[in-house]
């Protein structure tokens, strides 16, 4: 017999194997509804080699780019208390002026008290998560004005759809930890909007969660519901960082009050500080990636000083953002190539200062569709290459980040498992080898029935959530739905099947007294 037609054979005996197992699974499995995946997801580790976009030198040069830019350009303080605690630190300030500017070596040794891993404790304690070194942790989208799935369209954030969006976070442990609001919910009332949202996530998840900073109350108020949450003294909450806060500079060289009192308030007391530049190049930043990470770079260390300032040893994140904008429309841009190299040298900055490095999952889609999957896809890419610790907006961002989709989160999940599962070690034991299952099937055979196979087959690969793997005349006769259909199916089940976690009775009355009293005192002065 030739090699062609042993070759023909085996495929013939592969085919008739394979068509055997796709009548007994009904053409391949009909649509799937798949369970949340367990505690497999919990502890994720990157054990990849970095990707070293940038030399050596290269990294110097932005690196003291980045400090000159601090010592002759400095930076606008905006809140009087930031500068004098500055001053009294040995920066550069003019009484009456808001510009800045800071020795270099008194950059470095400020950075240099801020720990290079820490954990992020949450009421659960078996959601606690190890930030820094080689983990990796994802939080769901943060922020987005509008929520959008297939069924009601684009629309303005509500609270049913907020709480909807917190529980599809507690529903995957890919989803290690709530990012922010992921939809701001519009139609509670701006003065107590913190309180009602903050309290769902404590009832509603078990996890870590984020507060913003939007002014002092806030702040005050969002520590207290996070110890409250907890069951724990503000002295072990303290030891114990238990919430974190995006501080983002208002590009180029400034950092705004609010941002600048919620560095004080959350570092003062132990808890996380995540400085990320929002640094869009060729519009809040030079045109050159380069450029643009030299600021970044700039802004993030001043951020990062600060918080030392505040109280050494306090935890804190290098936070990167850097991407370009359509420089036809001046709409941002997400998930390019421009983006993939400003997230990998960003996590060489972040390793060279030994900090923890924050960075996102991103896309600029208008809908679930190609252009939805890719960008994200090599944000991904990027990131895990680049050796991110902290992945903000890890599912649900859609349209620049402005929508918190349903049917992407559920996409998103499914990627971010992938990677998970990618990153898994390759089992390379005796047992894995399988040297005696192909002393059994030997050569022209097959492995579907033998006893190796049917001892791993269910657990062997990791199983998609929205990929179907039907031939095409069983989708077809099931209406030919697409990723967008199994997606939106997928939520809704997901939804239907979600058990709110335990919460201690007496921690859910003081929590609920706590906002009550909070909310007749009348929240936070709005100016509407």
């Amino acid at each position: 017999m030739s090699d062609e037609e042993s070759l023909t054979l085996n495929e013939a005996q592969i085919a008739t194997a394979t068509g055997e197992r796709r009548r007994r699974a009904g053409g391949r499995g009909a649509e799937r509804s798949r369970k949340p995946s367990g505690t497999k997801y919990l502890n994720l580790v990157n054990n990849l080699a970095r990707t070293e976009l940038l030399s050596p030198d290269a990294l110097d040069d932005i690196h003291e780019a980045s400090l000159t830019i601090l010592e002759e350009i400095g930076m606008d303080i905006i809140l009087p208390e930031a500068r004098e605690r500055m001053k009294a630190a040995g920066a550069d300030v003019t009484p009456g002026r808001e510009r800045v500017r800071f020795d270099r070596n008194m950059i470095m040794e400020l950075i240099a008290s801020i720990p290079s891993n820490f954990t992020l404790h949450a009421r659960n304690p078996m959601r606690n998560v190890e930030i820094g070194g080689r983990n990796l942790v994802f939080a769901q989208v943060a922020s987005a004005p509008f929520v959008a799935d297939r069924d009601g369209g684009r629309r303005a954030g509500n609270q049913e759809d907020f709480r909807k969006l917190i529980k599809l976070a507690q529903s995957f442990d890919i989803i290690h930890m709530t990012g922010g609001y992921p939809v701001e919910p519009i139609d509670i009332h701006a003065s107590v909007r913190h309180l009602d949202c903050l309290s769902d996530i404590v009832k509603l998840t078990d996890k870590a969660f984020h507060c913003y900073s939007l002014g002092q109350q806030r702040n005050l108020d969002a520590i207290e519901i996070a110890r409250i949450g907890r069951g724990i003294s503000m002295e072990q909450m303290e030891r114990e960082p238990s919430l974190f806060t995006i501080i983002n500079s208002s590009s180029p060289l400034r950092l705004d009050g609010p941002m600048l009192q919620g560095i004080i308030e959350m570092s003062s007391r132990g808890q996380v500080v995540v400085v990320t530049p929002f640094t869009l190049a060729g519009a809040m930043a030079p045109v050159t990636i380069a450029g643009a990470l030299v600021q970044q770079n700039a802004e993030a260390l001043c951020g990062l000083a600060f918080t030392q300032m505040v109280r050494k040893g306090a935890p804190v994140m290098y936070g990167g953002f850097t991407s370009n904008v359509d420089m036809k429309t001046g709409a941002p841009a997400f998930g390019t190539p421009e983006y993939m190299k400003a997230v990998i040298a960003g996590g060489q900055l972040a390793r060279r200062y030994g900090i923890p490095y924050r960075t996102s999952n991103t896309n600029a889609s208008n809908t679930l569709d190609a252009q939805a999957a890719y960008e994200s896809a090599l944000s991904l890419w990027a990131l895990t290459q680049g050796g991110g610790n902290f992945v903000l907006h890890a599912a649900g961002w859609s349209e620049g980040g402005l929508t918190a989709s349903f049917e992407k989160f559920i996409l998103d999940v499914d990627m971010l498992q992938m990677v998970a599962e990618f990153l898994k070690p390759l089992d390379v034991s005796a047992d894995a080898l399988a040297l005696d299952a192909v002393r059994d099937v030997g050569p022209g055979g097959h492995y579907f029935g033998t006893t190796h196979t049917l001892a791993r087959y269910e657990t062997a690969f990791y199983s998609p959530i929205l990929s179907d793997w039907r031939n095409n005349e069983t989708w077809t006769e099931a209406g030919s739905p697409t990723t967008y259909d199994h997606a939106n199916r997928v939520y809704k089940e997901t939804l239907e099947r979600y058990e709110r976690p335990p919460l201690d009775p007496a921690i859910e009355e003081e929590l609920d007294a706590f906002v009550a009293k909070r909310k007749a005192e009348g929240g936070v002065p709005t100016d509407f």
